[in-house]
């Protein structure tokens, strides 16, 4: 169990971690990488798009705050982890869904899926994600009709995945660039693949995130879609997979501690959704691949290898 330097604030889920810096740092990045994708999402799909963003991000530290005062625990907003989760869970969130769904998907998130597990780093299941899909099993219709088209104040049911999968896009220079820079309908925060690519470089660069399950996903849903025949260029620019294999794959509770478990769980989310969005009825297949892979964590948590935080993981081993 790592001491992060907050009073009762400790990572269990993944013992062999030190993160060197208190988590309100690391997490702040995480905010500083989300507020380009998040000022786009605002210009394109305007007003109601910062509404949502507002409001999701307030009720997660609310509900944080909240739920733990209920239960007589140390507040522990400050860590920025609520903001975070707020902010995420309104960026995977269509554009028109109504504004009461957001907050019940992000109590679900915060109070259920993280709250009632133990809190930061107890978690299971990553609370944006946990409230998206609860909000995607429980109101279908809305969860997957909401679509916005950019410029204009048409809502369409037609998801860009939805019409890759018929056939209906047509692949030429012109439609990728449009899907690189984003003009397109889409969830608040996945439709700009530049702005994410800079966020993923940003993290990177500031050592918040590894790699290695990001680009296992990737690398996994390109090969999977050339090898079936698809277009692996347009399935990448295409749905929340650049945003989700960013922000959420990256998650430090939910995410294995070993460099052979973190490419095995990239490489088993890409599967799943590959599956999915190739033979499922839903076009987007993220939130259950994630969702099914976060459940064998603590199995590929046991592969062997180097566990983040032990630079010497591999000379203790040897002295034993």
């Amino acid at each position: 169990m790592a001491d992060l330097g907050i009073k009762g604030l400790k990572f269990t889920s993944s013992p062999h971690i030190s993160y060197g810096e208190r988590p309100c740092d690391l997490m702040r990045l995480v905010i500083v990488s989300l507020i380009p994708i998040a000022v786009y999402g605002v210009m394109l799909f305007g007003l109601d798009a910062l509404l949502k963003i507002i409001v999701s991000v307030a009720c997660a530290i609310g509900f944080e705050a909240l739920f733990q005062y209920l239960t007589k625990q140390q507040i522990t907003v400050k860590d920025c982890s609520a903001a975070v989760s707020g902010l995420i869970f309104a960026l995977t969130l269509p554009p028109a869904c109504p504004l009461w769904q957001t907050v019940l998907g992000i109590f679900f998130g915060i109070v259920v899926a993280k709250g009632f597990f133990g809190g930061l780093g107890s978690n299971i299941y990553n609370p944006a994600l946990a409230g998206r899909a609860f909000l995607f099993v429980s109101f279908p219709s809305s969860m997957s009709s909401s679509w916005i088209v950019p410029g204009t104040d048409a809502v369409t049911s037609a998801t860009i995945l939805s019409q890759v999968k018929e056939g209906a896009v047509s692949a030429d220079g012109l439609t990728y660039m449009k899907y690189f820079l984003g003009n397109r309908a889409g969830c608040i925060g996945e439709t700009n693949i530049l702005l994410i690519i800079l966020a993923f470089v940003f993290l990177l660069a500031t050592k918040v995130i590894d790699w290695r399950a990001t680009v296992s996903m990737i690398v996994t849903v390109a090969a999977a879609t050339f090898i079936s025949g698809g277009d692996a260029l347009l399935a990448l620019l295409t749905g929340s997979l650049a945003f989700c294999s960013v922000f959420l794959l990256t998650d430090y509770a939910t995410t294995p501690v070993t460099k052979q478990g973190r490419i095995a769980f990239g490489i088993g989310c890409g599967l799943i959704t590959f599956i999915i969005r190739r033979f499922g009825t839903y076009p987007e297949g993220f939130i259950f691949s994630i969702l099914i892979m976060n459940s064998l964590k603590a199995f590929l948590d046991n592969i062997p290898g180097f566990i983040y935080g032990h630079k010497n993981a591999k000379k203790t081993e040897a002295k034993k």
